[in-house]
């Protein structure tokens, strides 16, 4: 056992603090190539993390960079830095802190590079870009340790497997470098810790005591959720009443859309002018600034949030959570349910507010997973081959690199520990080219090799213009927002690039909780005025709408099973045993299609459980086949739940419509001329570094990317339709966009067991259907038979013969 040298026992002694387990252990441990550590929040997991560092600088002068600190948020590495000072300051140990992102000067950027502080904080992307320079060897001279903070968060993304592979080229410089993990919600521990390892070195995981369980509930209401709706403004009284009963409140949403338009009609009903923030990614730094630096100061009441406020920033008298709708996720809601009570052993609280009739059971079915501890997630695959090829750019701009090495190092990295010398090689000769179709421009030859069989830039000034486009986030174009009545134009945040398009002169929006009047766009600006009006002709921009998890999908439709429902209210207990009994309920291994009439067509309502995409990509598929078997549809939508028909004829065999090859088929002959895969290359491209949107001149907008990536596509498809980039793109299409593995999962486990009820009527479980958004028509031979049946009546009518 590691003791605590007598100043830090000291310093704890005085804070009236004891170290705890998990704290000594990490200490115990410093040693281990590589650590998980799985804590509370509140419970110390950033201390116990640096701890260890703390302690050998204390003991021994370092000279350079100790400990490298990488989380997923600025805010959250800012965060760490003011609170990292205090044992620092206290403790007058000889540490420099420093953090490096995107607000990071460039002054202070070269400083650090020459003189690099003990402990930096940085951010995936900064520290890609670190690894970019020549003089890697020096920064990272000495460095000792790695943590990773909130890794949950990170090793979902192509973040993670950006920061994987640049912790693999810091292992190469620093052969003994330490590696710590910290997250507060991990769903499969050794799947984090397989990537968090340094192959063929194992990682240990370390859990601590998990604390007491938190305080969950649905919140009640004196009115039933709507039948349909995302805006839970039914609720806003209650919220309210909460809100005056607790310290401080922070009101998550899914969407920043949702936000937006609850904010509004919060503060409508705000009579007592608590003061209530917003707070989201589209809002301009200094406003998101600003009530950041409100919390801390506990000079707010509530703050209408999304994912931004996910992560562990410690907001101090944070005492209640509020999830508005249903939380799609268990994970996502364990991780904010963390934002409130911010102490160890100490519960927190929160209450989930479901939106509409049905999320009221999606939301009893996460506080079940989250009291259970049974987390959500989905396993990633392989790493994915866009980020490899900007890795392999990014090793260039450092400097000449062997290809044997390289991939070597590169299958230390878990995602990438399977990556084949084939799969490499085809990688590396699409950076050096461009790949066949594309070898004959220069902008693509980018590398070339040398007569000792090393590679490196063709052109070294090429290492700029790679440091520009450096990242795996893809933005949706955006345009910024000012007020064109103060002086320099106020900024307010930004909205999307598409909804700005369908804006007039004299339409409102929301905006921070600001209505605006849209006036013009000028310099691919949009200039608004203040707006006095109650209520805004457009509501909002718009928001990325998560699906919920496979998991708590299950959970739903186990929760159908029970006999009676005593966790529901009665509205939605009554509801349920009412389509008990005029149908039935969806069952996990089992597929429900319901078939009945309603006004003038005939509806089919197909019960998947596979999530928004999966369903409306179903939606998709169904509809074509149904065209190409006569069935005459015409159009469709889609839940996270189901997906609605109508059409002009009833199925009466659902097998041929939901043959797995068969839909596979038709999703490729989709695939092969849609918008949504001209998307995913661009997007992939972007990343893979085929097409720049940063240029030493310029940052291309949106439409000029489109137009060079739809042109790219276009030739590669012709050309050389097996071209890396469009195996890669589909690849990103059939688990993003199209989310078609959730079709497969949902094919196998159903198997040959449909259920094909056809009633007289709607049923309960479909009237909420009716009432959604989102209705996506179909051209087809519907529309034709139609158009003849109206011919033939007008002709009737007037008392001639037929056409």
């Amino acid at each position: 056992m590691t003791h605590l040298p007598p100043l830090f026992a000291d310093w704890f002694a005085a804070k009236g603090w004891q170290i705890h387990p998990h704290q000594q252990d990490m200490l115990d441990r410093a040693e281990a190539p590589a650590l998980l550590l799985i804590a509370p929040t509140g419970g110390g997991k950033t201390l116990a993390g640096f701890l260890p560092t703390l302690v050998d600088l204390a003991s021994q002068p370092h000279a350079g960079l100790h400990t490298l600190y990488v989380s997923p948020l600025k805010a959250l590495a800012a965060d760490i830095k003011r609170n990292l000072t205090t044992p620092v300051t206290e403790m007058t140990l000889p540490v420099r802190i420093e953090d490096r992102t995107g607000d990071t000067t460039a002054t202070q950027k070269r400083r650090q590079r020459a003189d690099p502080p003990h402990i930096l904080l940085t951010t995936p992307e900064s520290l890609a870009l670190l690894t970019s320079y020549p003089d890697a060897p020096h920064i990272f001279k000495g460095l000792k340790r790695v943590i990773v903070d909130e890794i949950h968060a990170l090793a979902e993304s192509k973040r993670g497997d950006q920061l994987m592979l640049a912790l693999g080229r810091l292992q190469t410089l620093c052969p003994d470098l330490k590696r710590v993990g910290l997250s507060a919600t991990v769903e499969d521990p050794a799947a984090i810790a397989h990537s968090l390892a340094c192959h063929p070195d194992p990682c240990e995981i370390l859990q601590a005591d998990p604390g007491p369980a938190p305080d969950i509930a649905m919140l009640t209401t004196d009115a039933a959720p709507p039948w349909s709706g995302g805006g839970a403004r039914y609720a806003i009284p209650a919220v309210l009443d909460l809100v005056r009963q607790h310290k401080t409140t922070l009101i998550f949403h899914n969407t920043r859309a949702q936000a937006e338009i609850f904010f509004h009609n919060l503060w409508l009903a705000n009579e007592d002018s608590l003061p209530i923030g917003i707070h989201h990614g589209s809002l301009d730094r200094a406003q998101r600034q600003k009530v950041e630096a409100a919390i801390v100061a506990g000079q707010l009441r509530a703050i209408v949030c999304t994912g931004t406020l996910d992560l562990g920033i410690d907001w101090g008298d944070v005492d209640l959570i509020i999830q508005i709708g249903a939380p799609k996720n268990v994970k996502r809601l364990v991780q904010r349910i963390g934002r409130a009570n911010h102490r160890y052993n100490a519960p927190s609280k929160a209450r989930l507010v479901p939106a509409n009739r049905f999320e009221v059971v999606e939301c009893v079915a996460a506080i079940d997973a989250a009291l259970a501890g049974d987390l959500d997630g989905d396993p990633r695959g392989p790493g994915p081959r866009d980020v490899l090829c900007q890795h392999i750019l990014i090793t260039a701009a450092a400097g000449s690199f062997d290809a044997d090495a390289l991939f070597a190092e590169i299958t230390t990295v878990g995602a990438y520990s399977t990556l084949t010398r084939a799969g490499f090689d085809a990688c590396l000769d699409f950076v050096a080219t461009g790949g066949y179709a594309l070898r004959g421009y220069d902008q693509w030859q980018r590398l070339k090799q040398a007569p000792d069989g090393t590679w490196a830039l063709r052109d070294p000034r090429g290492d700029r213009r790679i440091r520009m486009n450096i990242g795996t986030i893809q933005d949706t174009d955006t345009l910024k927002v000012r007020m064109k009545n103060t002086r320099g134009g106020k900024p307010l945040g930004e909205i999307e690039e598409a909804f700005a398009a369908t804006l007039t002169p004299g339409d409102t929006f929301l905006i921070g909780g600001r209505i605006v009047r849209y006036d013009s766009l000028r310099e691919m600006t949009v200039q608004v005025t203040r707006d006095a009006a109650k209520k805004p002709k457009i509501a909002t921009f718009m928001g990325t709408k998560f699906a919920t998890s496979t998991q708590l999908s299950q959970r739903i439709l186990r929760l159908f099973q029970q006999e009676i429902w005593p966790d529901f209210p009665a509205h939605t207990a009554d509801w349920l045993a009412l389509q008990r009994r005029v149908s039935r309920l969806p069952e996990p291994d089992r597929l429900l299609i319901e078939c009945f009439p309603h006004d003038g067509r005939t509806h089919h309502a197909i019960y998947g459980f596979a999530g928004r995409n999966a369903m409306q990509t179903l939606g998709l598929l169904l509809t074509k086949r149904m065209e190409e078997l006569g069935l005459d549809p015409l159009g469709f939508l889609a839940t996270d739940y189901a997906t609605l028909i109508w059409g002009l004829e009833p199925i009466t065999d659902p097998a041929p419509l939901f043959d797995i090859d068969a839909l596979r088929d038709g999703l490729d002959r989709w695939l092969a001329g849609n918008a949504v895969m001209k998307r995913t290359f661009r997007a992939s491209a972007t990343i893979a570094g085929l097409i720049d949107r940063n240029t030493p001149t310029a940052r291309k907008s949106g439409r000029q990317a489109s137009f060079s990536s739809d042109i790219l596509y276009d030739t590669l498809a012709k050309y050389d339709p097996n071209h890396l980039m469009l195996q890669i793109t589909r690849e990103e299409a059939m688990r993003g966009l199209v989310d078609f593995g959730r079709i497969e999962d949902m094919a196998r486990r159903i198997g040959p067991r449909v259920d094909l009820i056809t009633l007289d009527r709607l049923t309960p479980l479909a009237a909420p259907l009716m009432l959604e958004t989102g209705r996506v028509p179909v051209q087809g031979m519907a529309e034709e038979r139609l158009l003849a049946e109206e011919a033939a009546r007008l002709m009737a009518t007037a008392g001639l013969p037929p056409p």
